[in-house]
């Protein structure tokens, strides 16, 4: 039997070096040029980060999210998760690690799906860094939901013709190409007719409406188009995967995603929970400092459990699908960026209390912190849409009772009981018995 709770020696002096690398390198990025983290990189720009990329080239920890047959150095995803849950402390830590997203999802569909000079054209650019992509699948009218997309492709010669419009498309303004999901065949399921493409960022037809920015971002200014696809022609070759197999294909990029959302997440909290602690041990009050009172010990004892409990079972689910795959995991992957909207949500909301003013103010970062908050729960799908595939996967493994009554119906086992150990009940009634 093999249950570990530990890190191989070799592997942890790379997330040593990781923690300090981060601490010394990113965190100023954020400081300096938070907001251009995921924006297109001037010159100038490039030349500042370059050097640190270089460096974690250097230790074999660039693009991580790639196995060995495509192309990568094939950590799997409990090492990636230890990594992640380090680099999502900063907003920089990801892009300098060459595992930000939506790349790195877009990265693993090209390198199952798409041809060896689409790979020689966008995929290793992309794993380099020299170049940005966007993944194209909500859409105005129903979100993130498969079932409801619009947006068609139809086959003409040699060529697919897409047609409509695309919500939330990040980094659309900046990729040079574009992974798009559309509806093939509307005749069928959704589940079975749907496609996914590879789309240049020059293609004609392909109109951003407008950039959409988030909380706290000028409006028409943001990462996120709101996209017109009018009539854009490709090859035929540049249709991903199977015609119809596009929900399949989307889930080789969502699966993992999740997982490195959460753990994210953890980095996250962990980076609130030392800011909300020390604080505590330093904000005098009355009769001593705020770390004395019970109710901030409270918030304290409850942080670390909600932390710890929720940073292994998202390795537990790495391992999971380490061990057997993304789709032996389905509920564990729904179930873990289902708990990380709370869980950073509860986290970071002591950590302001405990700062009071300067908690909300922009004199810290947890005001970003908590205004990314509600990210956590719309981000790769909503949270109640997780919550329903935890639900039906679990009752997947349950039946209903055979009859009337639940089959832990005391009358009834214990009826049963009587039986089995009628001897026994027998023997004592006589031993019982007055002489």
């Amino acid at each position: 039997m093999t249950w570990e709770f530990s890190t191989e020696p070799e592997f942890q002096s790379q997330l040593d070096w990781m923690k300090d690398f981060v601490e010394e390198e990113c965190e100023p990025l954020d400081l300096l040029w938070y907001d251009l983290a995921y924006a297109p990189h001037p010159p100038w720009l490039r030349a500042a980060i370059q050097p640190l990329k270089e460096q974690v080239k250097q230790r074999g920890l660039w693009a991580c999210h790639l196995g060995p047959d495509l192309g990568g150095p094939g950590y799997g995803q409990v090492k990636l998760a230890l990594m992640t849950e380090i680099m999502g402390r900063t907003r920089w830590g990801p892009v300098i690690f060459g595992c930000q997203g939506p790349d790195s999802g877009n990265a693993e569909i090209l390198a199952h799906y798409g041809t060896e000079e689409q790979k020689a054209k966008y995929l290793q650019p992309l794993l380099d860094g020299e170049i940005k992509s966007c993944f194209s699948m909500s859409e105005p009218h129903g979100g993130s939901d498969p079932t409801r997309l619009r947006t068609r492709a139809e086959r003409d010669g040699d060529e697919w013709v897409i047609t409509g419009e695309k919500w939330f498309s990040s980094m659309a303004r900046a990729a040079s190409f574009l992974v798009t999901l559309a509806v093939t065949n509307p005749d069928v399921h959704p589940y079975r007719g749907m496609s996914m493409f590879l789309i240049p960022g020059d293609a004609p037809g392909l109109e951003i409406i407008r950039d959409v920015g988030t909380a706290g971002e000028p409006f028409g200014t943001g990462a996120h188009a709101y996209l017109r696809y009018d009539g854009v022609r490709v090859p035929a070759d540049n249709l991903l995967g199977p015609e119809g197999e596009g929900f399949v294909v989307a889930q080789t990029r969502l699966g993992g995603g999740r997982v490195h959302h959460a753990m994210r997440a953890v980095g996250t909290c962990n980076k609130a929970m030392e800011m909300m602690c020390e604080r505590a041990l330093s904000r005098e009050t009355a009769n001593g400092v705020l770390a004395d009172k019970q109710l901030i010990q409270q918030y304290v004892a409850e942080s670390f459990a909600q932390i710890q409990q929720f940073r292994l079972f998202v390795l537990y689910t790495a391992w999971l699908i380490d061990q057997h795959g993304s789709a032996a995991a389905r509920k564990e992957i729904a179930a873990s960026k289902n708990l990380a909207a709370k869980v950073v949500h509860d986290v970071v909301a002591r950590a302001v209390q405990v700062h009071g003013a300067l908690g909300m103010s922009n004199e810290t970062p947890l005001a970003q912190m908590w205004i990314e908050v509600p990210w956590m729960g719309v981000m790769d799908g909503p949270t109640e849409v997780h919550a329903g595939t935890i639900a039906r996967q679990v009752l997947k493994e349950h039946r209903a009772a055979p009859g009337q009554w639940p089959t832990r119906w005391i009358p009834a086992r214990l009826e049963a009981a009587r039986v089995k150990h009628a001897v026994a009940l027998a023997t004592r009634a006589e031993h019982e018995r007055p002489a």
